[in-house]
């Protein structure tokens, strides 16, 4: 009498043990010589080159990608959202001044398609190959009648390295600093609950629809992945004294740019000294959307802000330029008063 197996209640030991096989050449790629023990153990092994640092501080964070992961499911497309895992958690760790070492990820789903996890583990590698940091493990959850046929979630764990005396918290920053905003890639991973309500609910569009002004279908403009500033904050750090930085992301500007702001100063952003892409313009006239919540939401078209010493602000900006990156001066700190928000856009 042949009783229950495991395969027949709905998970697949095979189907996993071949996702190993696929993942390991991909995750070998993003290696780096700090890397003892990666993909296949119990845990991974990360020597640390203390010899770099003179007081050296680990810095972690965790994120997902979240509902921008319906578009993939819709568009049958999984070899993006990767990146954007990995860019939800690095963009956090340059934040402080840290240098990303290594990434976990953890995939779960109703019924494991090792073809379609080994494309989002593709994109998780691509996107620590841009960041510098090393793809050393993670989990992968088949758990039956949990997720819908077809759907996954994702979750990533980057951890870095900065030296103490050189984290960046935005304690010194003071008025006549001036603040730089970094262009984002459109969306990246924010705000697409509302996105898809828009543009799928009342402009009844549909992933291969085109717009006037967005140059790519719908789907192509909302799959495009989240922009990684690994190499680009690095850059400016040789060079310039970068006072704060912050990560544009769910709050918009208004929400994430106050995190980074001494109790004394405000900042004050003028969006009239970048372009706000397209995306956003026809999201806010199709759902009516008030400014206010446009700015808190969305990122509007910066993905990263950066401050500094009111000299250097024209001196940095060329060099983000040299660089290749698209960058505005979108803003001063001011002093602010007791009742004043911290935070204005004019």
């Amino acid at each position: 009498m042949k009783g229950v197996t495991y395969k027949k209640s709905g998970v697949n030991i095979d189907e996993g043990e071949r996702l190993v096989k696929l993942i390991k050449p991909i995750a070998g790629k993003t290696s780096r010589q700090e890397v003892m023990a990666g993909i296949g153990g119990f845990a991974a092994l990360f020597k640390l080159n203390l010899k770099r640092y003179k007081n050296p501080v680990l810095v972690s964070s965790t994120d997902g990608v979240g509902t921008k992961l319906k578009i993939a499911f819709m568009m049958k497309r999984h070899d993006t959202v990767g990146i954007d895992l990995v860019a939800m958690g690095v963009n956090d760790i340059i934040v402080s001044g840290a240098e990303p070492l290594f990434f976990l990820d953890y995939f779960a789903t109703g019924r494991l398609d090792a073809k379609i996890a080994a494309e989002v583990i593709k994109g998780i590698a691509k996107g620590c190959m841009e960041a510098g940091c090393a793809l050393v493990g993670g989990e992968t959850a088949e758990m039956p009648g949990f997720y819908k046929d077809g759907e996954y979630d994702l979750a990533g764990f980057a951890v870095g390295i900065a030296d103490k005396e050189k984290i960046i918290d935005g304690k010194k920053i003071k008025p006549g600093d001036k603040i730089i905003g970094l262009a984002s890639s459109g969306l990246h991973s924010n705000g697409y609950s509302l996105a898809r309500q828009v543009i799928f609910g009342k402009l009844k569009l549909n992933l291969k629809s085109r717009i006037k002004g967005l140059g790519k279908s719908v789907g192509d403009e909302l799959l495009t992945p989240t922009k990684i500033y690994v190499k680009t904050v690095a850059a400016l750090k040789k060079e310039f004294n970068i006072k704060g930085i912050a990560h544009i992301t769910g709050g918009g500007l208004i929400e994430n740019v106050p995190r980074i702001l001494p109790g004394i100063c405000k900042a004050k952003i003028f969006k009239d000294r970048w372009r706000i892409p397209s995306i956003f313009q026809i999201i806010q006239r199709a759902g009516r959307i008030e400014e206010t919540e446009m700015f808190r939401t969305f990122n509007c078209g910066i993905g990263m802000v950066i401050i500094v010493a009111g000299k250097d602000a024209d001196n940095a900006i060329k060099r983000l330029k040299a660089i290749k990156e698209t960058a505005f001066l979108i803003g001063n700190i001011e002093k602010r008063s007791p009742k004043e928000d911290p935070i204005v856009i004019l």
